[in-house]
């Protein structure tokens, strides 16, 4: 065995057909395209999703909303939760050990009126405040 002499297994290669040779080929005079019509052209090519004129399954189906990936914050209302402005300092742990919301939370923004009064509290850069 040497590159000079390398062949392929018996049988796993083919010659590829060769249309339009004659009719003693079996793919003479119409080349294997039938007669006649758009598909026996060349250059033809049927757009993705086409359905012969039929309005097609991806138009038919409805469309529906749109889920952004950006996570939003929880929002936290302090004048109405106020064991949050009892704490010495602010951070997204020390929020769910005094207030009951999702594991899944990882950002919080605090809301209302004594927000400006709780800024010096907060040590996290993923807690925030509302911006009046």
């Amino acid at each position: 065995m040497s590159l000079h002499n390398l062949q392929p297994a018996p049988g796993s290669t083919r010659n590829r057909k060769r249309v339009g040779r004659g009719q003693g080929s079996g793919t003479g005079k119409t080349a294997g395209r039938g007669n006649k019509g758009q598909k026996s052209r060349t250059g033809y090519k049927r757009k993705r999703g086409f359905e012969g004129g039929q309005m097609p399954l991806m138009k038919r189906t409805p469309k529906v909303g749109f889920t952004s990936r950006v996570e939003k914050p929880y929002a936290i209302n302090v004048d109405k939760i106020t064991s949050i402005a009892s704490l010495d300092e602010i951070t997204v742990e020390s929020i769910k050990s005094v207030h009951k919301m999702k594991s899944n939370v990882t950002r919080v923004k605090l809301i209302g009126s004594g927000v400006k009064d709780l800024a010096s509290k907060i040590k996290d850069e993923l807690v925030t405040t509302s911006g009046k």
